[in-house]
């Protein structure tokens, strides 16, 4: 059992064998960070990608796990809501909340941690730097002339909100989606859809990083400008090569302006320069 507050009530801890045998299963843990529900959600998950929840256990009770984890009971509603979202858990008319057997199709889904943590920022824009050279390089393959125009027509956008003092995350994000919706393959567009909802935030931290020094934001300008070059020139490796190196020289100014720390950053540089 998860120790009590001093200020608990000494009813609280006259607990039954049942009900330390469920607390038990909850895992105690006090969690103290943002998001309570999030990293609750987290880690029952967890126990359950672990087999220590099996299809059809039973979840302990509200109670149980708001007294196991040092939380409220809302904040319990809102993971095991999170978990029924997720189809991870069913509930049964006046016995309680199940594990629900393994589905078949997994629904695609992030580690809650990506939006609530800024080193974990590094982790979105290496997923980033996978999808978008290789998007960028079917784009250059594939764009119409239409689409190069709405290209920088998009890159205006950018250009215009930093101008009035905007961060420019809406318009960042549109101008990578007209480059996804240039492959002509309907599934980066749904894959980019749901990738935006953390794109987002990491985007939010990079473009505040940047938006701090003149020469990150020139560099930025440049960079997007090379990759519309190289799509408008048809020319795939260089378009896959200039969507890299901006992902990897997004994440070096996130070390120059002190959000990260470095030394992902120079491990990631050692093994780039082992494979030259």
């Amino acid at each position: 059992m998860a120790r009590l507050p001093s200020s608990a009530p000494s009813t609280a801890r006259a607990a039954s064998p049942a009900s330390e045998r469920a607390a038990a299963l909850a895992m105690p843990s006090r969690l103290v960070t943002e998001r309570l529900s999030d990293r609750l959600a987290a880690r029952l998950c967890e126990r359950i990608d672990a087999g220590a929840l099996r299809p059809g256990d039973r979840l302990p009770t509200e109670a149980q796990l708001a007294l196991a984890h040092g939380v409220s009971r809302t904040v319990v509603r809102e993971a095991v809501h999170q978990l029924k979202s997720r189809h991870l858990v069913v509930s049964r008319q006046g016995s309680g909340v199940f594990v629900a057997a393994a589905a078949v199709h997994q629904p695609l889904a992030f580690d809650p941690a990506v939006l609530g943590s800024v080193q974990s920022v590094v982790h979105v824009v290496e997923v980033r730097r996978v999808l978008e050279a290789e998007i960028a390089a079917l784009a250059a393959e594939r764009a119409s002339r239409t689409q190069v125009t709405a290209m920088r027509r998009a890159l205006k956008a950018i250009d215009a909100a930093a101008a009035a003092g905007q961060d420019g995350v809406a318009e960042d994000l549109a101008f990578h989606r007209v480059i996804g919706e240039a492959t002509g393959n309907p599934q980066f567009r749904l894959l980019l859809g749901f990738l935006e909802q953390y794109l987002r935030e990491g985007m939010r931290i990079t473009r505040g990083n940047e938006a701090r020094r003149a020469d990150f934001m020139e560099a930025v300008r440049l960079e997007h400008r090379a990759i519309v070059d190289a799509i408008a020139a048809r020319d795939p490796v260089a378009a896959r090569r200039s969507a890299r190196e901006h992902m990897v020289r997004s994440e070096r100014r996130l070390v120059e302006g002190g959000v990260i720390s470095g030394s992902r950053r120079a491990g990631a540089s050692s093994v780039e320069r082992s494979k030259a």
